[in-house]
């Protein structure tokens, strides 16, 4: 008779998550990737989920139309980000824009001057145009901390204070010489959140550059692949990092997997240096060697940006 599983450990950053708090749901259904909704939390369920009631969609009932209420998981929340002002939307940068109820991730195409951006939507292949007023800078929630962080304090009840962002740097595409190792992501359907290794040929028009893979080869794997790729999808390879021990239960990795790392969560740990990673994107669970893991990291603004670990 098998042994019954364990139920799946719930981490401290549930603390955020209490009856009552506002708090962002991005739904892990097709069509709603990249959104986010605000929501208030009823009440936690099992196995790590709670139950949300949607302040912008609403559900149809007997007694017509009222706030849908849905169970959600804990890796489909998030709390809701401290206000911030002042600052600066550049061409290349991430952004989330509010659109049909919700924020969606976006990237900033096209600045039209008079506070109007056009921005891009990779799921959908859109672009929109919005206000500076409908825009902000897009972070991503993990192991309990913003990334990248916001410049914030901590008042005596520990709810976050808000402050002025700087953001007066300004972001220029990164340039990558003849020789230098990068990585390659696409907007293929499959290939959304993989990173591909790859060596730069050569510069190619404006924003793009000439690159071949280093485990992609042709259709008769005579050769390995080559590709032009626009600035958007091209980052240097990341620095090493090495975990000393053993990953930690939702870490956020990057997988090794059909011959690209591929971003996922511990969502449980094994055995043996063994780890089980769950992908949003196919909402798959697969079981990975510890070596066949790195810790996320992400290129934003020129720098490389990672959650600290709880």
């Amino acid at each position: 008779m098998p042994r019954k599983p364990k139920p799946f450990p719930i981490s401290s950053n549930t603390s955020f998550f209490e009856p009552g708090s506002t708090v962002e749901v991005s739904p892990d259904e097709p069509g709603f990737h990249g959104s986010f909704y605000l929501a208030t939390i009823i009440s936690p369920c099992r196995s790590g989920s709670f139950l949300v009631e949607y302040k912008t969609l609403v559900g149809n009932s007997s007694e017509g139309s009222e706030p849908l209420r849905e169970v959600v998981s804990l890796a489909e929340l998030r709390p809701l980000p401290p206000p911030e002002t002042k600052w600066d939307f550049r061409v290349g940068g991430e952004v989330e824009a509010y659109y049909n109820d919700g924020w969606w991730e976006g990237v900033v195409k096209k600045d039209l001057g008079n506070g109007k951006f056009a921005v891009f939507f990779e799921d959908s292949e859109e672009q929109i145009v919005f206000t500076k007023k409908d825009l902000r800078l897009h972070r991503n929630w993990v192991n309990g901390k913003w990334v990248p962080p916001f410049e914030d304090s901590e008042s005596e009840e520990g709810k976050i204070v808000p402050v002025t962002m700087k953001c007066n740097k300004e972001t220029r595409p990164e340039r990558f010489s003849k020789g230098t190792i990068v990585e390659v992501s696409s907007d293929e359907d499959g290939f959304q959140g993989a990173w591909f290794t790859a060596t730069v040929l050569e510069a190619a028009e404006k924003d793009k550059f000439l690159v071949e893979y280093q485990s992609l080869t042709t259709d008769d794997e005579s050769e390995f692949a080559r590709e032009e790729i626009d600035i958007l999808h091209i980052r240097p390879a990341p620095p090493e990092t090495f975990v000393v021990g053993r990953f930690d239960l939702l870490d956020e990795v990057d997988a090794l997997y059909n011959d690209g790392w591929w971003l996922g969560i511990i969502s449980k740990v094994l055995r043996g240096s063994k780890y089980e990673v769950y992908f949003r994107d196919t909402k798959e669970a697969m079981v990975f060697q510890h070596s066949e893991l790195r810790l996320h990291q992400d290129w934003i603004g020129g720098k490389w940006v990672m959650a600290s670990r709880i």
